[in-house]
């Protein structure tokens, strides 16, 4: 599985919504942005399930579905 770092909702980078792991949301932080391999299979169409940390554990914050994102991945050299 690659790891994804961001994802821009939106086809325009400089004008979409960009979620990237590590963000800071209020008092919690995004934990990871994973791709929903299953929803592709049985729906057919692309699905990203963000999840953040916080002092309680990890959660599923929000998905994005539907619509034009673009993905960064982590690239560690």
């Amino acid at each position: 599985m690659e790891l994804i770092r961001k994802i821009v909702v939106g086809t325009d980078p400089l004008k979409g919504l960009a979620y990237v792991t590590g963000q800071d949301v209020g008092r919690s932080k995004i934990d990871s942005i994973v791709f929903d391999e299953r929803y592709l299979s049985t729906h057919g169409k692309e699905r990203y399930n963000i999840y953040i940390k916080d002092q309680r554990g990890i959660m599923l914050w929000k998905r994005i579905q539907h619509q034009s994102v673009i993905v960064e991945f982590s690239c560690e050299f």
